[in-house]
């Protein structure tokens, strides 16, 4: 994981973690996870990567793309299969 998701997770303790909101919950690590997964558009495979929350942010010709792109945004990518 990035520094950024760390430090995000280390500042909330173990009771705040049980009491967020289900808005809060959602947006924890939109900032820095972002969610690579294949997918098919108009017979051709590729890889879209989206926010943490699901907002579509962006699609690539390859995996090794997908990944690459989102470390350069200073996110930690996740594979979804």
């Amino acid at each position: 994981m990035t520094d950024s998701f760390d430090t995000e997770f280390q500042a909330l303790s173990a009771d705040a973690l049980r009491h967020l909101s289900a808005q809060d919950f959602a947006a924890f690590g939109v900032n820095v996870l972002a969610y690579v997964k294949p997918v098919v558009t108009q017979g051709v495979l590729g890889y879209a990567i989206h926010a943490a929350d699901g907002t579509p942010l962006a699609m690539a010709a390859s995996s090794d793309v997908a990944l690459a792109s989102v470390r350069q945004h200073d996110m930690e990518p996740q594979r979804v299969h």
